[in-house]
């Protein structure tokens, strides 16, 4: 067989073209599950509104921005742009967010539309979860940042307002009341993927067990790519799309074939999804060449002391033993973790098939401060994280110490 070189240029050619398709995928591709999102909660409707041939008050930008849905600043047409700067675009009228969907201008949310340019339906993509806006237009209204965690985004908030919430609720064997209980506990950025397959709704402290939206840049080098290391990206991008989108496609994974552990997946037979046509496979490889196009981001300027940064850095690799897992470049080690290796419990790391905790890449650390740091977001900021560990590990850093730490950290 011949050696493809790497470096010629048809190889280039043909790797930035797979790279293009997948940037179309994660900004616009619902792998068909608009019948989930519109045919059965219809959340089209809910955000059309009763004047609009909908359902109740309709969900104007201004609500949508309030529950950290973004609006891309770039696909506005310059009569959008200026009507919204002048106020004649009331932003405060869900007809306003039809047309910015029917635009294309919602991050994350896609409409289909009839040859008239009437709204049908609408489903979510990748980028409703892992893009943000830079904000350079207006608070949540800017250019696409692809890949960074939404942590603004209330994903419980926009699922309540389905009018036909009987489903799910069928499906985890919960009543109307007690699901909508807890789609309102999990708050801005964060989800719980994992209550569909098992049902688990409260970690055993009382809290919700929901965790942070992840970032989706910096995996370049990656091989488990979610909190408890379930499988690498293109597993992950399938379990997501099938399972979590509701998108139209083929998926296996018999770890879930188990009425134990996963009872909810096991009824619904999750472990063996099949779908004619496939909308999701052929699309992966795209999709996975788009995501690892994606360095993590450089912190803005000024925002770590550099000096103090240098001298953590240094720490970093030594005394505080950080590197230990977060080894350079890729700042993570691609290593399973016990729960007791890292000091907290092992209730997220038991939901798993792994049973443990994989080391989360530092890389574009700066764009995950909303919410607080692990997968549950325990830690409210970077100082709690750095306490932890020089209590686990014993480390016995001096107060100064723990402050260069947490700028290098700042750095990354």
């Amino acid at each position: 067989m011949e050696e493809v070189d790497p470096s010629s240029e048809k190889t280039q050619s043909t790797h930035k073209s797979l790279v293009n398709d997948g940037k179309v995928i994660f900004r616009y591709d619902t792998f068909g599950d608009e019948d989930f999102w519109s045919g059965l909660l219809h959340i089209d409707k809910a955000i059309a509104g009763a004047n609009n041939g909908g359902f109740g008050p309709g969900v104007s930008p201004a609500t949508a921005l309030a529950v950290g849905l973004k609006v891309d600043a770039e696909a506005l047409p310059p009569e959008v742009v200026a009507g919204i700067k002048s106020g004649t675009i009331d932003l405060n009228d869900p007809a306003t967010t039809l047309e910015l969907i029917k635009l294309d201008a919602v991050v994350g949310v896609k409409g289909v539309l009839d040859d008239g340019g009437n709204l049908l339906s609408v489903g979510i993509t990748c980028a409703s979860c892992h893009s943000t806006v830079d904000n350079s237009f207006a608070p949540g209204i800017g250019k696409r940042l692809d890949g960074w965690p939404n942590r603004d985004l209330n994903v419980g908030a926009i699922i309540s307002l389905t009018d036909n919430a009987q489903p799910i609720a069928d499906m985890l064997h919960v009543d109307e009341t007690t699901l909508r209980t807890v789609l309102g506990l999990w708050g801005p950025g964060k989800f719980a993927a994992v209550l569909f397959m098992d049902g688990k709704a409260m970690r055993p402290d009382g809290k919700v067990a929901a965790n942070l939206l992840p970032a989706a840049f910096g995996l370049r080098g990656i091989e488990l790519t979610t909190y408890t290391g379930w499988g690498d990206i293109t597993y992950w991008n399938s379990f997501v799309a099938n399972l979590e989108m509701h998108g139209k496609g083929n998926f296996t994974d018999f770890r879930l074939n188990d009425p134990v552990k996963y009872p909810i997946a096991f009824e619904n037979q999750f472990y063996n999804v099949m779908h004619t046509p496939d909308l999701v496979s052929s699309k992966l490889p795209a999709l996975r060449a788009y995501q690892h196009s994606l360095d993590a981001p450089k912190p803005p300027a000024g925002s770590f002391d550099r000096r103090m940064a240098g001298r953590g850095k240094a720490l970093f690799l030594t005394k505080a033993k950080c590197a230990t897992c977060h080894t350079p470049p890729l700042l993570a080690d691609n290593v399973l973790h016990t729960a007791e290796e890292i000091g907290i419990d092992d209730f997220e790391a038991m939901r798993s098939p792994t049973g443990k905790y994989r080391t989360t890449p530092l890389g574009g650390l700066f764009t995950r401060t909303k919410g607080g740091f692990y997968h549950d977001g325990r830690f409210a900021v970077l100082s709690d994280v750095v306490n932890h560990y020089d209590d686990h590990l014993a480390l016995k850093l001096t107060p100064s110490e723990k402050k260069d730490l947490e700028e290098y950290l700042k750095s990354l």
